[in-house]
């Protein structure tokens, strides 16, 4: 695949999406002709209130579901290019979830669980027990390795979470309401840690229905009845919020295996 031009000045796309639907029998319209571009580096709050389709977005760039009409690309691919097979290899190759519920196994320790994420990658035992340490120190967790999922608080287990999902070096981090289980002072200490993440490199995409978390993020991104309706923008070169590429370049490595 040839690559199409694009504009020297603005970073490569982690997340394109161009005239995207999703529609349910019953003629329910979730999202209703989706244009987004989201840039490598960039941290994004997704934000609206239930039943806006930001839950829908999410599950089209986690790849977990595909687009009824549109283009959706992660990573530089084209998802609906893609067999069940190649997506789950971008997936476990390009991104990290993370989820409201922790979504830990019961019953495992902390870094059993974040080995867990690399299971898909051919990585054997040693070496993803290895990089979970890593990963569980990095997020302050590591003198609570050996604790099992219920000797956690709800704070460090989403911390956990976040672990487990950055363990594979995704490039890109798609939390969906990633406080919204948790009090106050542990939900700060996550947007810390997710803050910390962007500022290493990370793209980052927080999907939530809290005002007060988007509007501390540096971009975001509202959702109205399946279409978005304010858009920040990402900053330009020159400070002022960037314009969309017209044509979105071809991934131009293997397609994932």
């Amino acid at each position: 695949m040839t690559p199409a031009p694009t504009d020297p000045a603005m970073p490569p796309a982690v997340i394109e999406l161009r005239g995207a639907t999703k529609s349910y029998p019953g003629g329910v319209h979730a999202l209703r002709g989706v244009d987004l571009r989201v840039a490598q580096g960039e941290l994004v709050a997704i934000v609206g209130p239930s039943g806006s389709g930001k839950s829908t977005l999410l599950n089209l760039l986690g790849t977990l579901d595909r687009a009824t009409s549109g283009e959706v690309r992660v990573a530089g691919y084209d998802v609906n290019r893609l067999s069940d097979a190649q997506l789950s290899a971008l997936r476990a190759r390009h991104i990290g979830f993370v989820f409201q519920h922790f979504h830990l196994a019961p019953g495992r320790s902390a870094q059993d669980n974040v080995a867990d994420g690399l299971l898909y990658g051919g990585a054997g035992l040693r070496e993803r027990r290895a990089r979970a340490r890593t990963a569980l120190e990095e997020v302050g967790l590591g003198h609570r390795i050996d604790h099992l999922a219920h000797q956690l608080s709800g704070g460090e287990k989403q911390r956990v979470a976040i672990a487990r999902a950055l363990v594979g070096d995704p490039d890109l981090l798609l939390a969906d309401e990633p406080t919204g289980a948790l009090d106050t002072a542990s939900g700060a200490l996550v947007m810390n840690l997710i803050r910390q993440l962007h500022a290493a490199g990370t793209t980052v995409c927080v999907i939530t229905h809290d005002n007060d978390i988007a509007d501390s993020l540096p971009r975001r991104i509202r959702f109205r009845d399946g279409e978005i309706v304010d858009d920040s923008g990402p900053p330009g070169p020159s400070g002022s919020p960037a314009e969309h590429t017209d044509s979105p370049a071809e991934h131009t490595e293997e397609v994932p295996r």
